[in-house]
């Protein structure tokens, strides 16, 4: 009877063993985390194509279902807006200009109170004051495109609602100061205006991101090969500590 020798043979150090695996599971879990992030990502950008590629439809339209069913679509909406109301997100930019963005309660025909975010302003623009021409009275006809509601991100600044500084938007709260009756369709969303430019030049609308990059898969490779690499310190730091023996060969210091 033949007996076959293993072709590998391993005897772990106790610590480089400790931290090795334990890096390692850090970095294939990262990989794994990119690789789930990259088809999050992809459902966005379908949804996006998608929902863009859909004609404006009605307000009354939207809420037939789920409004979210058409995030990122396009609704028309008229009424009137609450300039006396408006609300403003800070530390927005546009062409490397911080600024903030105006989201002004609209009324609409029928009464009901919908967040529409007109776009940026610079902060010197805060007073209506000085962008007069835009601040549109009566009756308008819009198009929006639709936002779900938001929620604050971590680390990022709490919404201070009673100095009227806004890092998110918070559709039921800011409804609900406007003067809006809680409605779980209508605090679902709000709506971003399209590129249709203001009298005045502001705020200036078209600021939905519609071309989000995609570089998960990239994070993911290279974290992969990180753990490879770490992989192969490892086996090679056992095999100069002849404590890896591969085919019956050994690496012995003398």
């Amino acid at each position: 009877m033949s007996s076959s020798r293993p072709i590998l043979a391993l005897r772990p150090a106790f610590w480089p063993s400790v931290v090795s695996l334990a890096i390692f599971a850090v970095a294939m879990g990262l990989g794994i985390w990119q690789l789930e992030r990259r088809e999050w990502k992809r459902d966005i950008l379908d949804r996006i194509a998608a929902n863009q590629a859909v004609a404006p439809i009605s307000l009354d339209e939207l809420l037939k279902g789920d409004p979210l069913r058409l995030e990122y679509g396009r609704v028309k909406v008229a009424g009137t807006f609450l300039h006396d109301k408006e609300f403003y997100l800070g530390a927005r930019s546009l062409k490397n200009k911080v600024g903030l963005q105006v989201v002004t309660p609209l009324r609409t025909d029928d009464g009901r109170i919908v967040l529409f975010d007109r776009g940026w302003i610079a902060q010197e623009a805060k007073d209506p004051a000085r962008r007069a021409a835009g601040q549109l009275q009566g009756r308008v006809e819009l198009t929006g495109i639709v936002r779900r509601n938001q929620e604050r991100r971590q680390f990022a600044p709490e919404n201070v609602p009673e100095r009227n500084v806004w890092f998110h938007v918070d559709v039921p709260l800011m409804r609900s100061m406007a003067g809006g009756k809680p409605d779980a369709k209508l605090d679902a969303f709000f709506l971003e205006a399209d590129a249709t430019p203001n009298p005045g030049g502001l705020p200036v609308g078209g600021q939905t991101r519609l071309d989000i990059p995609n570089d998960h898969l990239q994070y993911a490779i290279t974290w992969f090969l990180i753990a490879l690499a770490l992989a192969g310190v490892y086996l090679a730091y056992h095999w100069e500590n002849g404590r890896l023996t591969i085919a019956g060969r050994t690496n012995v210091k003398t």
